[in-house]
This record gives structure tokens, C-alpha cells and sequence, in this order.
């Protein structure tokens, strides 16, 4: 071990593990932390926007400590493992005399350097990307079983992480289409299959949820070159940050000299061509093509080594990069020293001043997994997230939440109310507003079933009750809202209904009760689709349909 680390490189590796598990502990969850953080009170083998790694390493972390570290002590691990693979994918004899350069490099990698303490999904999905590639570049040189079942393994815990870990598998495999023909190669294919086959079955008992959503249902906008293609640009320069001039110029000029470099080269390319594609349908968010962190690192220190003029100015460049990264790993934990608002900021102060206004009942926040799950995290008290029709499905529409405040008297809170019992504010001066209801009733998962007529006008509605117990029918109004092709909330209409079955006072559980309608004109400019919801007992309609498209 000792021989491919040199000691000044665990020096490093120590006091920047030291430096994550600090920043881990002192600075406050970022919202999607605290969605994680609520996804792993339930341990399943997935969740509605990802697969279970993120809520697997927060469990893990939760056993050691407890608090923010409870959240993020793995992610310092896994982050301290990438340092090392990286490490050990360049093979060059001159990097033990540039030790200090490398830490330098691969710490100014902007998403890289986040996710050393951050408990995201692509934290994990950049250490399996690392473990992925050294399996690879081994296996390139000795197929033994070993290396088979860790490539398969390995393969499964990427695609237990992200669903973006797909194009990491199929880029590098792309690059060398002989593996097709190779035994051992599909050994790991095989046993990446089978160790992911507890996910494909709770997608199926799931309806498959996840894809919908994100291949269908996900509300988009108009294309706009800035926001979309230009953003793509712009995104994958952020992710390297200050060096993305010597980053992208080393992988420019590099070349392919054997099998794992031409890996490289296909993943780097694969993923910012596929996403650039996509850009032209929707934004893409930086974070998704942070896979491309890990080649780039190895190639960037690469031509770091043999590249003297390129060096220094690398070295010169990350010094002031990691002051920067510094100076906002600081401001991250203390609002003062940048007048910008984070996510880490000032979330206890609003949580603790929620549970002392509302009494400590459970809170019920209107379309917002994100306020939900922090006030949880911060408060120890049950809260969800209750979605309507001018929001998204999330993991509060498909767990049992629901059942968490039903039939109690709870604190319904709403940034669009403009008056309420209660009213707290958060540090960017948003005023929310809450009313207390007695005996909470909700059935969000009732499921309203659409079929098109095939003559006439007529359409047919099934209306399915999931729960273990009826619903009184007299406490459901129906609704139809319509959406741009964008999947856009733009109107919003009673929908009356002929009742097709015998009369009844209850939806019987697990029964299905039968209606007809008309599809209700709309005002809106050319509707291109449309989504049947329940309001419930004054409430909001719901997403209990699917969007149908309006022929």
C-alpha cells in the first residue's frame, strides 16, 4: 500500500477527511439532504425520484451519529475512496513527486468537492464511477473472477445510486465492442442484473412510477436556448470550476493509446453528447453530467505531469480556487460573510419557530417535500408533504404518510394563503401561513382511471380505492385541470360526473366505482392535456389521474 501511496498523500487525504466530517457537522442539511434523510426513515429498495443508495448511506451514517454527521459521515468516506482511486488510475511514476498538485486539482472540481460532504445521490454515483473504471482497467489486464464479480457488483451499485449511472456502463462498454463476445464480460452484466432485480421488482409493484415520471409526467417549459443549451455549456464549466480552461484543454488533446484511455474518451464525450441532445428538450441540471469528473480528473493530472507550462498555471489556479472553495465552504455555515441566501441557512431558526407557533401538532405543507422533510429532520415532529394539482407527485405521494396525521388535528401550511392562524417566516423574508384542521382527512392515492371513448364524446371514468378502509363518497368533488404540452398547469374546473354504478354511500376499499363525463370546454388556448383530481373535504384537488393527452 505503501508503495503506491506515498506518506504525504495520507497526510493529505486525513487532513481533508478531518476537514469534510467538520463541514459535515457544522453546516445545516440542504434541502434535498432532508428529502434523503426522510426517504431512509423507510428503508425500501426504491423511492419515487431515485434509487436506494443515498437512503442506504444515510442509514449507514445514521448508525454512528447523530445530527447533520448522521446524514453525511459516509459521504466523507466514499469521498476520501475517490481521492484514492483517482490516485490509482494514473499511472505515471512522476505523480509521487506531485502529490500536493494533485490534491489541489481534483479538490478545485467545484460538484466534486460539494459532494465530499454532501449526502446527494452523485456522491456515491462519483465513487462507483471511480471503483467502476479501476475494475475496468484491471480487467483489461487480467480477466480473473475477482475482477468479474467486482465489475458486477460495482455495476449494480452505480445503477443503485443514479439512473444516469446507465450511460457510464454503456459508454465504457461502447468502447470496446468486443466485450460483447467475451464470457467474463457477461458474467458481470449477469450478476449486475440479478443484484439489481430487488429494484425492477419494486418498480413493478410500483407501476413502474419512477420512469413515468421522469420520462412522462415531469412538468417541462418552453425551449429556451439561453436556459437550456447555453445552460448546458455553462453547467459543465461550473462543475470544474476555475480550471475548466486547463480540464477541458488536457482532454482535448489527448489521445487514445490503449482500451482504458479510449474508456475515457467515450464516457467524457458519450455523456456531454447525450445531454447536449437533451437540451434541446429540457434544462439540464449541472449535476447530471458530474460523471464526467472523474475521467476528466484523471486525464487533467495526466497532462498536469508531463506538461510543465500547464503546471504551474494548474497550481497557480487551484491555490486560488481552494481559497475561494474555502471562503464559501465558510460562508455556507455562516450567512454574514456573503449577502446570498442558502439552503443551509437558517433552517433551524424557522423550524424552531414553526413548532413553538404551532403547539408541536404535525404540520401538513402544501406542495413541498423540501419544507416537510427539513421541518421533520430539524423539529422530531411528523410532517408531510401534500401535493395538489398545480405541483408534482414525490415520495409523500406513494409512502404511507398520509397515515402518519390522519383523523389528528394538524397545522396545514401554505406559502399562497395570505392569512392563517399562525404565519412564521423564513430567512429570505417569505411569509408562510398555517390553520389548524381537527380529525385531518385526505385520499390522495384514491386513483381516477381515464378511458377514451371510442364513439361519441363520452369519456369513462374509473375511480379505484386503495386503502384498507371506504371513503364516504359525499366528502369527493371532482375536478379536470388542463396543461399546456409542456405539462403545464394552466386551468383549473369542477367536473361533474354521471354516476354508471349502482348508488352507493362508500367507495369500498379496495373497490372501484364507475362514472362517465364530458370533457368540460376550456379557455385556455389550445389544451393539450388534461388530469382528473379529487378534492377532498375542502382541499385541493389532487394528482389522481394521469395526464391524458387531448387529441
Amino acid at each position: 500500500m505503501s508503495q503506491k501511496f506515498p506518506r504525504l498523500f495520507f497526510v493529505l487525504l486525513s487532513v481533508l477527511f478531518v476537514l469534510n466530517l467538520l463541514q459535515s457537522s457544522v453546516t445545516e442539511l440542504i434541502y434535498d439532504e432532508a428529502y434523503y434523510w426522510y426517504y431512509a426513515q423507510n428503508m425500501a429498495w426504491g423511492y419515487f425520484d431515485h434509487p436506494p443508495m443515498v437512503a442506504f448511506l444515510i442509514k449507514l451514517s445514521s448508525f454512528l451519529f447523530d445530527g447533520e454527521l448522521g446524514v453525511r459521515f459516509m459521504s466523507c468516506v466514499l469521498s476520501a475512496g475517490t481521492y484514492m482511486l483517482l490516485w490509482l488510475l494514473v499511472d505515471n511514476p512522476k505523480k509521487k513527486d506531485y502529490v500536493v498538485h494533485f490534491f489541489i486539482l481534483v479538490f478545485s472540481f467545484t460538484l466534486m468537492n460539494a459532494y465530499g460532504f454532501l449526502t446527494l445521490p452523485d456522491t456515491s454515483l462519483l465513487f462507483f464511477t471511480a471503483l467502476f473504471l479501476w475494475l475496468y482497467k484491471r480487467f483489461l489486464k487480467k480477466e480473473d473472477i475477482l475482477t468479474t464479480v467486482g465489475l458486477g457488483l460495482v455495476m449494480a451499485a452505480l445503477m443503485y445510486s443514479k439512473y444516469h449511472a446507465v450511460l457510464v456502463i454503456v459508454f465504457v462498454l461502447l468502447s470496446n465492442y468486443k466485450l460483447i463476445f467475451n464470457k467474463k464480460a457477461w458474467l458481470a452484466v449477469i450478476l449486475a442484473l440479478i443484484c439489481y432485480a430487488p429494484h425492477f421488482i419494486w418498480l413493478y409493484q410500483n407501476d413502474f412510477v419512477s420512469i413515468t415520471f421522469h420520462l412522462y409526467e415531469r412538468p417541462n417549459q418552453a425551449y429556451k436556448f439561453d436556459e437550456f443549451t447555453l445552460g448546458f455549456f455553462l453547467n459543465n464549466i461550473v462543475i470544474i470550476g476555475l480550471l475548466f480552461y486547463w480540464v477541458y484543454g488536457a482532454f482535448f488533446k489527448y489521445k487514445s493509446t490503449d482500451k482504458f484511455s479510449k474508456a475515457l474518451i467515450y464516457l467524457v464525450y458519450g455523456i456531454l453528447i447525450f445531454f447536449f441532445i437533451s437540451s434541446f428538450n429540457r434544462r439540464v441540471q449541472a449535476q447530471w453530467t458530474i460523471a464526467i469528473s472523474i475521467p476528466l480528473a484523471v486525464i487533467a493530472f495526466g497532462h498536469l505531469l508531463n506538461n510543465a507550462k500547464s503546471r504551474k498555471w494548474m497550481y497557480r489556479i487551484g491555490l486560488v480556487s481552494l481559497v475561494l472553495l474555502m471562503y464559501a465552504r465558510a460562508w455556507m455555515v455562516y450567512y454574514p460573510l456573503f449577502p446570498m441566501h442558502f439552503e443551509t441557512h437558517g433552517n433551524k431558526e424557522w423550524v424552531n419557530d414553526l413548532k413553538r407557533k404551532s403547539g408541536g401538532v404535525p404540520v401538513i405543507f402544501e406542495n413541498s417535500y423540501r419544507r416537510s422533510s427539513m421541518y421533520e429532520f430539524y423539529s422530531d415532529v411528523p410532517a408531510i408533504s401534500l401535493n395538489n394539482f398545480m405541483y408534482r407527485k414525490n415520495q409523500y405521494s406513494i409512502d404511507d404518510s398520509e397515515e402518519r396525521v390522519r383523523g389528528k388535528r394538524v397545522l396545514y401550511v401554505s406559502q399562497y394563503r395570505k392569512s392563517g392562524d399562525i404565519s412564521y417566516m423564513h430567512l429570505d423574508s417569505t411569509v408562510f401561513h398555517g390553520i389548524y384542521i381537527n380529525d385531518f382527512q385526505s385520499y390522495r392515492k384514491l386513483q381516477c382511471i381515464v378511458e377514451k371513448p371510442e364513439t361519441g364524446i363520452k369519456y369513462s371514468l374509473k375511480v379505484y380505492n386503495p386503502y384498507p378502509f371506504d371513503v364516504p363518497l359525499e366528502q369527493l368533488k371532482y375536478t379536470i385541470s388542463y396543461s399546456n404540452k409542456h405539462k403545464q398547469v394552466q386551468q383549473m374546473r369542477p367536473l361533474k360526473v354521471e354516476n354508471t354504478s349502482p348508488q352507493q354511500a362508500l367507495l369500498k376499499s379496495k373497490d372501484t366505482i364507475y362514472y362517465s363525463f364530458d370533457l368540460p370546454l376550456s379557455t385556455m388556448e389550445s389544451p393539450a392535456y388534461f388530469r382528473i383530481g379529487i378534492a377532498e373535504n375542502g382541499l385541493l384537488p389532487g394528482l389522481n389521474g394521469k395526464p391524458v393527452k387531448i387529441e
